[in-house]
């Protein structure tokens, strides 16, 4: 039996797809004609926001009062393309995203992503990836406030797999907290493989943070599973890490 997509669905995706058009060609303006780094990254965060306020999907976010003021390395889980966009519109604009290298093959996003704050940590290339991650751990070490996806990428397939070291590193040297960060709802509106959104209102719980003093900071692997397993202990999902044969987001 062939599956139909019910009528208010497909108008909902030619909607969704017209919010992120308008809002993502506002962010753009703003990136071009904006030279004040800190206003610049603030009204990109808002346009970014606009995206689910006007989708109707605004995030239903809770936690932010377990944010430090000052700064921090935030950590969450990968479940959809639009995960991104989620944590830049509602997480404070000071925090700059670490992005996959593959985005500076792309110029208009790489310009845009640039320009709003991100940085970037090459993943296939041994040189590059070195001296990116270098770059990342400097930043933290100044006082940079960095928010990572330390899957690397999300898979349909619901589940949290193994969290890769450059955040906790970057944590560890610069002696700043990690906060997890655990996204649902992401995955229901815009899986892996599916290109039109559906209105699903995603949820952002911020949990407490684990601070340097805390003895999971005594190897970057132990803050790893740390974070992980906060992240999987208020979330619906598997442990990919534990699935026999599960290949956990490796790439």
């Amino acid at each position: 039996m062939t599956y139909v997509t019910p009528i208010w669905r497909t108008l909902y995706g030619f909607y969704g797809w017209l919010v992120f058009i308008l809002c993502a060609a506002l962010a753009l303006l703003v990136t071009v004609l904006v030279p004040n780094a800190p206003l610049r990254h603030r009204l990109v965060a808002g346009a970014t926001k606009a995206i689910f306020v006007l989708g109707g999907v605004p995030a239903d976010i809770r936690g932010l009062e377990n944010l430090p003021e000052d700064n921090a390395v935030v950590v969450a889980n990968h479940a959809s393309y639009v995960d991104g966009f989620l944590l830049k519109g509602y997480l404070p604009s000071r925090f700059s995203f670490v992005i996959k290298g593959e985005m500076r093959k792309i110029p208009v996003v790489h310009f845009l992503l640039r320009r709003s704050g991100s940085k970037f940590v090459e993943r296939h290339v041994q040189s590059g990836s070195s001296r990116d991650a270098r770059q990342i751990v400097k930043a933290a070490q100044e006082g940079d406030s960095l928010a990572f996806f330390p899957e690397g990428t999300f898979i349909k397939e619901p589940g949290i797999g193994r969290f890769r070291a450059g955040a906790f590193v970057s944590a560890i040297r610069g002696e700043v907290p990690v906060v997890p960060i655990a996204i649902s709802g992401t995955r229901e509106m815009l899986p892996a493989g599916r290109l039109w959104p559906w209105p699903v209102r995603p949820r952002v719980l911020v949990l407490p943070p684990i601070l340097p003093e805390d003895p999971a900071f005594d190897n970057h692997k132990m803050l790893a599973e740390t974070a992980r397993q906060h992240i999987l202990a208020v979330i619906d999902e598997p442990d990919l890490c534990k699935v026999p044969g599960e290949n956990s987001n490796g790439d």
